[in-house]
């Protein structure tokens, strides 16, 4: 392993040469802007970095790091960040932003540095959307690899089940394209496999018909918590896959970015989408509505550009804590459990706890097989709270008293894509998946990563 900043000047200019982006050094102005992830909690300290801006610039980052026995990170929009990358060549792709669309077969290829409003955009216009998740920011290849749990997940399921090719420079330093027909055990594994296998430099997708939805998010006094959560759990039986809806019990800062009935209020929020019209919509959402959202009431029929109005996401970096949980059943305990740890009674400082309905087609098999596993959970509970200075105790204590109070309810298993930094450095992203999935994709990463490089993110064994 070369030391910190033992480069000889050969070994640094032939790198520079081999590549059109930028390499930067941790002296260099544009180091940390460069490395800058979404969580602002984590400060990444790779060893170098090169800003790709195509696929020869990615091939000539993975030799050198191939040849320098360098760790390998990778970056787009942020999100996903597992690690500080310290010691690792962190390779950042948001310089890479081709988006081609082809309207007629209904699919969308595009490069890692593309985040989903960039596709949307697009799409849009030509009534047709692709399956994004709670905010259109984050980056489409990293939501990809991770399975992409989408606002009309349980009618279509989960986005890497309607990838249909990708194309990725594996540790060898080789550009692969992996498809049903073409290195199929790499498709299977990078569907659901996250960055262990390489760096992808373009995917292609499924897009569908949605000229417009039927969505956004009814809020109420977080007074009212018992009677709408309980509220929530007798419609839910009632749904059809067409629907798709969370309950996110909401503490929000008296911050100006937050809008003015919201701001500083504990809210409860049922958030729906519906791919449908306005009346069948409306109909659907009546037993909520009946309950009087008296604070905010966002659903509408809208188009799919403003498709973030429904989870009401950050759109700018911030330092956060997480944690997330699958649920196997969704009852009266459930209830009581919920209520307990993060109802009106409790003293929870999280910010943000919900329980978004799983079901449909995300408990599928879907038609060409993946790894994102995961697939017979009631309920997806995910956590998220900002980390301000002076707080990381009391948050540390509410997250560990969430995950213990609903712990008797876990599935046991995990939305890859939700894991946090602690479950990588306690190695258990194998509760990802089933544990036959897990040793194919341990099989899949000896073949193509034999020496590890890809270790900085969710690391399969």
């Amino acid at each position: 392993m070369i030391a910190k900043n033992e480069y000889s000047i050969a070994t640094v200019e032939g790198l520079t040469r081999s590549v059109r982006g930028p390499v930067y050094f941790p002296f260099d102005i544009e180091y940390a802007a460069e490395a800058s992830p979404f969580n602002l909690d984590i400060v990444p300290e790779p060893e170098l970095i090169v800003g790709a801006t195509c696929a020869a610039d990615v091939v000539a980052a993975v030799k050198f790091a191939a040849a320098n026995e360098l760790p390998i990170a990778i970056q787009s929009t942020g999100h996903g960040i597992m690690s500080n990358f310290a010691g690792a060549l962190l390779v950042t792709t948001k310089r890479m932003k081709k988006v081609e669309i082809d309207a007629e077969s209904r699919r969308a290829r595009v490069e890692p540095g593309v985040r989903w409003s960039e596709v949307v955009s697009q799409t849009s216009p030509l009534g047709l959307a692709p399956l994004t998740g709670s905010s259109s920011q984050v980056g489409v290849v990293g939501y990809s690899l991770g399975g992409g749990l989408p606002i009309l997940g349980r009618k279509h399921g989960y986005a890497a089940d309607h990838v249909r090719s990708i194309e990725i420079v594996t540790a060898d330093g080789e550009l692969r394209t992996a498809s049903a027909n073409e290195n199929p055990d790499l498709f299977w594994a990078l569907r659901g496999g996250k960055g262990n296998f390489g760096i992808v430099t373009a995917i292609e997708f499924d897009l569908f018909p949605v000229p417009e939805f039927y969505a956004g998010a009814l809020v109420y006094p977080g007074a009212r918590a018992e009677e709408v959560l309980r509220g929530f759990h007798s419609w839910t039986k009632t749904l059809p896959e067409d629907v798709s809806t969370s309950i996110a019990f909401m503490r929000l800062p008296p911050a100006p970015f937050i809008p003015e009935p919201l701001r500083g209020q504990f809210i409860v929020a049922v958030r729906f989408a519906y791919a449908g019209d306005a009346e069948t919509g409306a109909a659907l959402l009546a037993p909520m509505r009946d309950l009087d959202p008296s604070v905010l009431d966002t659903v509408g029929l809208i188009p799919y550009t403003q498709s973030d109005i429904v989870h009401m996401d950050p759109m700018d970096p911030l330092p956060v804590s997480e944690t997330a949980l699958s649920l196997k059943k969704f009852d009266e305990d459930t209830i009581a459990a919920f209520l307990k740890a993060v109802g009106p009674g409790s003293d929870t400082e999280l910010l943000l706890v919900e329980m978004r309905l799983m079901g449909g087609a995300l408990n599928r098999p879907p038609a060409q097989p993946n790894a994102v596993g995961n697939r017979d959970s009631a309920l997806h509970m995910f956590s998220v709270t900002a980390a301000i200075p002076g707080t990381e105790a009391k948050v540390a204590q509410d997250i560990a008293t969430l995950r213990e109070t609903m712990a008797p309810f876990s599935s046991g298993s995990a939305v890859v894509n939700f894991l946090n930094r602690k479950d990588a450095q306690e190695n258990t992203v194998s509760r990802a998946y089933e544990p036959e999935s897990y040793a194919r994709l341990r099989e899949i990463k000896a073949t193509y990563d034999p020496a590890s490089l890809f270790r900085m993110h969710h690391t399969i064994k």
